[in-house]
């Protein structure tokens, strides 16, 4: 392998600094890819070492072992975009390694409906279809036309379309069965001319308060000052933003379930429709009510001022204290509500944390 390949992996490579939050060891071998065939080459070199490869974007959304990962990071920095019409359509395409609220920004600024609620969301373009990400009403299921993705159990490139990616809220392929099998080198949106229609409460309310205007450029201007508020946009200079964001998934509860949150909360509870008679209740709500402010410090970790879902490095964290915290959380809201909660991040080197696998559990 000639050493002045620009993909060539390097050794012992410290993590900590390309995630936002500035937690973990190093990687065994680090390597970047600015090309499909760079995403090829490094593959088929973790294969011939018999070597785990991690997929690494932005990092805003990782959680890495204090031990490092043991195996290979790839940083996928596939640039560009381009658009093309489709009827009156637009197709947006970019590559995986493009600033995710880049993009936001030229569809906002083209006047492209579709993404403008997910303004300020941190991370790469190839991150969004594997957590499905969402916002404010908005979740990218709804607009994404296909993926180019490099598929490990073939050794190929392929492309899927929106449908073949088990699109669900906060959940896709990519992180359930087939979780390290399709490296997504390329997106491509399908947005439209038009104007938006806020539903979510806080924008909506936002809005009305400010006097702000429901256009494209007027929801994304809300959103991102909803988002610095919450210590939602990465910002050196905040140390609520030394974060993942929100760090669990807002739970699905029946019917029933949601009726008796509030009757041990002895207060009304806001849900939100989530289909087949189920609904979706707000995280960060039951996370106060047991017991867990906003502004909660635990050691080297803590809650933000801002916002009870996102988990803050308040200077020197490891992931052993990113863990502990979240443990006591998840067990807090299970004692009280019997409700488990289901934390957002990527969780990577990490080899049989019982803490971990508690936090993972759909039922504890």
């Amino acid at each position: 392998m000639p050493s002045n390949d620009a993909w060539a992996p390097r050794p012992g490579v410290p993590l900590a600094g390309l995630t936002s939050f500035g937690i973990g060891g190093p990687a065994a071998w680090f390597a970047r890819a600015s090309t499909p065939e760079d995403v090829d080459r490094l593959h088929r070199w973790c294969a011939g070492k018999h070597l785990p490869m991690l997929v690494l974007g932005g990092g805003s959304n990782l959680l890495v072992a204090d031990r490092g990962f043991a195996g290979c990071v790839a940083r996928i920095e596939l640039r560009g975009r381009r658009v093309a019409a489709d009827g009156g359509d637009m197709l947006v395409t970019a590559g995986a390694g493009e600033p995710w609220d880049e993009l936001v920004a030229d569809a906002v600024s083209r006047g492209l409906a579709g993404l403008e609620c997910l303004s300020g969301i941190p991370g790469c373009v190839g991150g969004t279809p594997i957590q499905n990400v969402g916002a404010y009403g908005q979740e990218v299921a709804t607009t994404i036309e296909r993926l180019l993705v490099y598929d490990r159990a073939a050794s190929a490139f392929r492309e899927l379309t929106a449908a073949e990616c088990g699109f669900s809220y906060r959940m896709s392929r990519f992180k359930g069965a087939d979780a390290g099998r399709f490296i997504v080198c390329e997106v491509t949106f399908r947005l439209r001319p038009g104007i938006p229609v806020p539903t979510y409460p806080d924008l909506v309310a936002h809005l009305a308060r400010t006097g702000g205007t429901a256009t494209l450029a007027g929801v994304r201007d809300a959103v991102l000052a909803i988002r610095r508020r919450k210590g939602m946009v990465i910002d050196s200079a905040d140390p609520d933003s030394r974060s993942v964001g929100s760090f669990f998934m807002n739970p699905v509860v029946s019917a029933a379930q949601h009726e008796r949150i509030g009757v041990v909360a002895a207060e009304p509870v806001a849900a939100f429709p989530a289909g087949d008679g189920y609904v979706k209740v707000p995280a960060a709500w039951l996370i106060e009510r047991a017991g867990f402010h906003k502004g909660f410090a635990d050691g080297a970790v803590g809650i933000s001022s801002k916002h009870p879902l996102a988990l803050v490095n308040r200077g020197h964290a490891t992931a052993a204290d990113v863990l502990r915290l979240a443990t006591r959380i998840k067990r807090g809201v299970l004692d009280r509500f019997a409700v488990a909660l289901r934390p957002e991040p990527v969780f990577a080197g990490f080899q049989d944390e019982p803490e971990l696998e508690f936090l993972l559990s759909p039922q504890s």
